[in-house]
């Protein structure tokens, strides 16, 4: 069953960048960072929409990381320590489950003092069993634990977000 359509996503991104701003005005350079594929390109489109309604500088890069053994392989990123160094750093994913994925994803941040650390998601689930709070969401959903939600970013022109 599918729950946002393309024209719906849009419309959250847009929300979610003008939410973004509104909480980092004072901010000169934001950090996006993207968790995996799904992550890495819901931050590529809010990237862009920011880049349309502000002069900020927005910079993206790419968290990597297991999912499934989040321990077992590396967590990394992009970006140095440097550039992260007192920013406001946004961590993007596209659905949050239990907040698994997104605790570990900070793991990469924790050698460096940033300014701020937030979270963006499109779609936020009630069954976290992680200490992690969104603070910003496209969409909130109350699903049983055995359905799934896939959200298919692959191709701007066919934004799906689906609830099997």
């Amino acid at each position: 069953m599918q729950i946002l359509n393309h024209y719906q996503i849009q419309q959250k991104i847009i929300r979610l960048s003008y939410e973004i701003l509104e909480n980092n005005l004072d901010e000169e350079v934001i950090v996006l960072a993207g968790i995996n594929n799904n992550g890495y390109k819901f931050a590529e489109f809010l990237a862009k929409s920011l880049e349309g309604i502000s002069q900020k500088k927005f910079v993206l890069t790419h968290i990597r990381l297991n999912p499934a053994h989040p321990l077992g392989s590396p967590i990394t990123t992009d970006i140095s320590n440097d550039d992260i160094q007192g920013k406001s750093i946004i961590i993007v994913d596209d659905v949050a489950n239990t907040g698994r994925t997104i605790f570990y994803a900070f793991k990469v941040f924790m050698d460096v003092l940033p300014k701020k650390i937030e979270i963006a998601v499109l779609v936020d689930r009630k069954h976290k069993r992680f200490p992690t709070k969104v603070d910003y969401v496209g969409l909130s959903l109350a699903t049983t634990v055995q359905e799934h939600i896939k959200a298919d970013l692959s191709q701007f022109d066919n934004l799906t977000v689906n609830l099997n």
